[in-house]
């Protein structure tokens, strides 16, 4: 199940990327954003099955994420984009790809071994810093998607 969690979310990573830079362009890319929102979706799924002795800070994330899948889900497929639909898509499509980043970060700090050595308790300042870096560029890039995604109808 491990296996798979990490193949997915990794997938659904590289394909919000490109989503995100389609809609920075104002282009929809409808089969990359069914990929990306499919495996955004299997992976805080999957990260539910793993085994934990209690509820994790990656549960917290994964039902946040996927309540904000719904909303992108809605204003995609439902909606059509209409209105205020379009914006509220690139913010819940960007904060999607970036809750899968946050815990992508918070996991190379937990297996990678020189990342661990900097902050092995992810409170040191490295393992601060890397979040914060990650939060800002999402915020740059939600903030520029809403203003530059306007695809055609």
């Amino acid at each position: 199940m491990l296996t798979l969690h990490v193949v997915v979310s990794l997938i659904g990573i590289a394909s919000g990327f490109v989503v995100l830079f389609g809609m920075l362009g104002a282009r929809r890319l409808p089969g990359w954003t069914a990929l990306f929102l499919a495996t955004t979706v299997l992976t805080s799924v999957t990260g539910f099955l793993l085994p934990a002795e209690h509820f994790l800070p990656s549960h917290a994330v994964g039902i946040i994420s996927l309540v904000v899948l719904a909303l992108a889900l809605a204003a995609l497929y439902l909606y059509r984009l209409a209105g205020a639909w379009r914006w509220v898509y690139a913010v819940t499509a960007t904060a999607a790809l970036y809750f899968n980043c946050f815990v992508a970060v918070a996991q190379a700090f937990q297996k990678i071994a020189p990342l661990q050595a900097l902050a092995p308790t992810q409170s040191e300042p490295p393992f601060l810093i890397a979040e914060i870096v990650v939060l800002a560029i999402f915020i740059v890039l939600g903030y520029l998607a809403v203003k530059k995604f306007h695809p055609a109808p």
